[in-house]
């Protein structure tokens, strides 16, 4: 290696310009110091001096004890070397600390995940659940810099993000919604001129760019004024007019250019950039020439000293002194590591230059040498640069056998995106090479499954459908059924990803490929079942395939497939009533899920049992058993898997304890963690419920309006479909838009299997039942009563909060409050005391709506649970009750009226005759008029108008609003 190489002065010691954008630098710095997490997104074209300001940038905030971690992407490194960036960083973290005291940063064991970066975190945990074990390593990145965070600040600095590979893209998108309070300052730099339509950058940016968190800085080009100042530090004195003019004009103000240009003859200038680069390049000894076109076909932008030696052929004081002629040239760049080109327009300079067998011979020496002595690349990279290498060669044969290698490298480095990609070169290669099953041992079919098994893990529909049916298309059901059903499954699963229909008759049809009791059979029947179970299709029968599903996994074995099955018999006994049964198989299955580390399980029993304990009217057990789930998905890395979910389970325990303001800020947290769309629709499901109830009906229609795009589908699950009805008939209902509500409600009641939701399904009875008490004798009403008398005797009783809604539906209201109070839910039994003072108020007893009302208007305010005060009100308004004081009672006292005689005043302003205020105040009509007679008396006078107009004149009641 070579040290103490002294650079050349072309490169300015004088930093120039920038002063806007490191401003805006710097206040981001502090913002995510003081206020939490923050991003820059760094743009400007190849050049213009990014990689500089974010070097002066590192070097100020390094003297405000900030830890500073970089890590550039690979030019190309779609081809496989997935994480590039993350492992340079976590390389360099190594280095400074150690990697005690790094695995000392996560939880225990957490660790392992980072092996699949950097080798020295020993052997990467294989628990069997691949499918969520990108998402562990995400986490574990995350908690990572959250933890070193905590003793300083962070900056995580990613060049050139243009090159990103797909999972680096991901990573990054996940780290920048997900950083929230932590110090941690992230700073993503790219060529913003090869930013073309279709760069899979340009989603993310705009993605990104609509985060408050994130500040989007483009470097301009230099100024003329700029570029004379960046002149004169570089000839340490001040240049001449016409040679600024002429520098300008052929830079156009582009930092990496003025110093190219001023490393050229005067006289001679060259055309283009490449022949400037170039031709400075071409001044340089033969063997530092022969070096450099070596490291420009490198597969990694920093190429080690011993992997040139074995490319060059060169060795010793002779590799040492064209390495040397190189970096005083200030074309290479010197560390540690290795050596790269200053700039990687020089790089893409060098590389153009090469013929094209000149090209395939360098990268074909490349891939020789580094079969042959795999140390001479990072650790795990072997494969990947040998596949790279020899597909640029052009040998078709050695490209199709490493890239095979390679994808399987990349899939065990949860590089699944990478994989797909390698996979994809695999069968492009295919038909180039006559014995292509041979050399890798398995058929065509067998790398489309694999293909599409790894889109499915990472969840690419797009992909994994185009996979899954090219699959199909050469599978033989009668020959390979089970190669068949497994293909039908995914696609099945991604179909449901992407709201399309299909899901089931995929799942029908691989079932009956696999008629034979195999783990095969098992593996179809426990997707299938679980479908049934959620979209409630038929719940018998799905317990009948689950159950058959369990017995075969018992009969080989498969201890795992076990656990999921049993939580699906959970599942069952609690949709046919049974919760007890439920939460004891739960409990059963967290038991044997924590023995054996299967990590998934644990979280998924504890997530129903969460559910199970709510709808049984334990709130309070439930969100402590969540709490504690919550934590155990951090410490597994599956937080932002299965964590969001006991988020909504717990903001629905606090939204039944009337916590609604707790509720809603567990659904914006997990909602901040971009999740999946179902969990995203749970969560909005909570927000516009909980708007309903607060009578904040615009912010509730707009969360319908969104949530319903993804409904309507012929499987969308009824936990989905079910809430969002019961919601719209309830926004309808606040605007009295009675047509609608009650058509809902009638093609809503007419979905097949209600009766086994009946946690979701009480609750729509009873508002469809409300919509057709309100809207009296309209022509929809009899179908929908019709279709709720026939659902009501048939409904499972899922616990007391089952039976407080059913004992609410048979009008035994004080006994429905009372189990409500039973279970600390105070805005249903405000509402079944609501129901209990109409009863009362339709009695004649006056005491008991009195009584009632005053204790639901208790329970409501702290709620502020508008619509539902705006009823208790208006019933003590025609019952006659005061709930407090009103605001004109003492102007009121002067006329001598009563409250009930105030009341019968109103109406009278209103214009309503004797009749309307006998049936709004529920007393005879007989009875108002001796009311209305007894005020015209004491007002003194004696007309209805006359009436009116007194009360007008003195302030009985508000004014009208404007």
């Amino acid at each position: 290696m070579l040290e103490g190489v002294i650079a050349r002065r072309a490169i300015s010691p004088v930093f120039v310009g920038r002063e806007a954008e490191l401003s805006v630098l710097d206040e981001t710095f502090e913002r995510a110091c003081e206020e939490g997490a923050a991003a820059v997104l760094l743009g400007g074209e190849a050049g213009v001096g990014k990689t500089r300001a974010i070097g002066r940038f590192a070097e100020a905030a390094t003297t405000r004890d900030a830890l500073v971690l970089t890590g550039n992407c690979v030019e190309l490194s779609t081809e496989g070397l997935a994480y590039a960036p993350f492992t340079a960083a976590l390389r360099q973290l190594v280095r400074d600390v150690g990697v005690e005291d790094v695995a000392a940063l996560l939880p225990e064991g957490a660790s392992r995940d980072l092996a699949r970066l950097l080798p020295e975190f020993g052997r990467p945990d294989d628990d069997g659940e691949t499918d969520t074990a990108r998402a562990r390593l995400f986490e574990q990145m995350l908690t990572l810099l959250e933890r070193l965070a905590e003793k300083r600040p962070v900056v995580l600095v990613i060049e050139d993000v243009h090159w990103a590979d797909r999972s680096s893209r991901d990573l990054i998108v996940f780290l920048t919604r997900n950083l929230r309070t932590a110090p941690v300052m992230l700073i993503a730099s790219f060529r913003s001129d090869e930013l073309h339509r279709a760069h899979p950058l340009r989603p993310v940016l705009a993605e990104l760019g609509r985060l408050d968190t994130v500040v989007r800085v483009d470097l301009p080009r230099l100024s003329r004024d700029e570029v004379a100042q960046q002149m004169a530090a570089i000839l340490e004195r001040a240049p001449a007019r016409s040679q600024v003019d002429s520098v300008y004009s052929r830079s156009e103000g582009i930092p990496l250019f003025v110093e190219a240009l001023m490393e050229a003859d005067e006289d001679c200038l060259p055309a283009s950039l490449q022949d400037l680069i170039i031709g400075s390049i071409e001044k340089l000894p033969e063997p530092a020439q022969h070096v450099l076109r070596h490291v420009s076909a490198a597969k990694s932008s920093k190429v080690g000293h011993r992997l040139l030696a074995a490319v060059t052929g060169l060795a010793g004081p002779d590799l040492d002194n064209a390495l040397r002629a190189a970096v005083t040239a200030n074309v290479l760049v010197a560390d540690a590591e290795g050596y790269a080109f200053r700039h990687a327009l020089m790089r893409e300079a060098v590389h153009d230059e090469l013929l094209p067998g000149e090209r395939a011979r360098l990268h074909a020496r490349f891939a020789e040498e580094i079969a042959k002595d795999r140390s001479l690349v990072p650790h795990g990279r072997g494969s990947i640069e040998i596949a790279h290498h020899w597909y640029h060669a052009r040998n078709d044969e050695r490209a199709l056998v490493s890239a095979w290698e390679a994808a399987e490298k990349a899939a065990h480095a949860l590089a699944y995106n990478e994989q797909v990609q390698l996979l994809e070169r695999v069968l492009e290669l295919w038909e180039k090479v006559p014995d292509a099953a041979e050399r890798l041992n398995v058929d065509h079919t067998a790398v489309v499954l694999e293909a599409l098994e790894a889109a499915f893990a990472v969840g690419e529909v797009e992909q994994g459908l185009k996979f899954a049916k090219g699959a199909l298309a050469e599978l033989d059901p009668e020959r390979d059924p089970e190669r068949v059903a497994q293909a039908l499954v995914r696609r099945a699963t991604l179909r449901s990803f992407k709201g399309r229909p299909g899901e089931l008759e995929d799942l029908r049809r691989a079932e009956s490929l696999v008629p034979e009791p195999t783990p095969p059979r098992a593996f179809v029947l426990s997707r299938l079942s679980t479908f049934l179970f959620l979209a409630s299709k038929d719940i018998e029968e799905g317990q009948a395939l689950n159950d058959e599903a369990l017995r075969i996994a018992r009969a080989h074995g498969d201890r795992q497939l076990e656990a999921e099955l049993r939580i699906n018999e959970a599942l069952a006994e609690s949709y046919l009533g049974d919760l007890e049964a439920s939460l004891r198989i739960l409990r059963e299955v967290q038991a044997i899920a924590l023995a054996n580390d299967f990590h998934r399980a644990t979280l998924r029993a504890m997530l129903n049992m969460t559910d199970a304990l709510n709808h049984l009217g334990r709130s309070e057990e439930a969100i402590a058993l969540g709490e504690e789930a919550v934590a155990l998905a951090r410490r597994y890395g599956r937080f932002r898997h299965q964590g969001v979910w006991l988020l909504g389970n717990i903001a629905e325990a606090y939204d039944a304890l009337g916590r609604w303001d707790e509720a809603l800020e567990l659904t914006r947290s997990a909602l901040a963690t971009v999740p999946m769309r179902a969990v995203r629709g749970h969560m909005h499901l909570l927000q516009a419920d909980i708007a309903l109830k607060r009578g904040d009906d615009e912010t509730a229609e707009r969360i319908l309006q969104e949530v319903g795009t993804v409904l309507g589908k012929a499987d969308s699950a009824a936990q989905e479909i079910i809430p969002h009805a019961r919601m719209q008939i309830t926004l309808h209902l606040l605007r009295r838009e009675l047509d609608a509500a009650l058509e809902i409600a009638r093609e809503v009641l007419s979905i097949p299997h209600l009766t086994a939701k009946a946690a979701l399904t009480w609750p729509l009875l009873l508002v469809s039942e409300r919509a057709c008490d309100v809207a009296g004798d309209h022509p929809a009403v009899p179908a929908v009563r019709e279709r709720i008398a026939h659902l009501a005797p048939r409904m499972f009783i899922q616990g007391p909060a089952a039976e407080a809604y059913r004992l609410h539906h048979a009008g035994a209201h004080d006994e429905a409050a009372a189990a409500w109070e039973a279970m600390k839910r105070p805005y249903p039994q405000a509402k079944s005391l609501l129901a209990a003072a109409a009863t009362a108020a339709r009695a004649g007893d006056r005491e008991g709506v009195l009584v009632r009302l005053r204790a639901a208007c208790r329970l409501a305010e702290p709620l502020r649970a508008r619509p539902l005060l705006d009823e208790i009100e208006d019933l003590a308004r025609r019952t006659g009750v005061t709930l407090a004081d009103p605001e004109g009672a003492d102007r009121a006292d002067r006329f001598g009226l009563t409250p009930r005689e105030l009341e019968v005043l109103r109406l009278v302003t209103e214009g309503r005759t004797n009749r309307e205020i006998a049936e709004e105040l529920f007393i005879s009509a007989k009875t108002a008029s001796v009311h209305v007679s007894n005020i015209l008396t004491k007002l003194g006078v004696s007309t209805r108008v006359e009436a009116a107009a007194a009360a007008h004149r003195g302030r009985l009641f508000p004014a009208p609003a404007a």
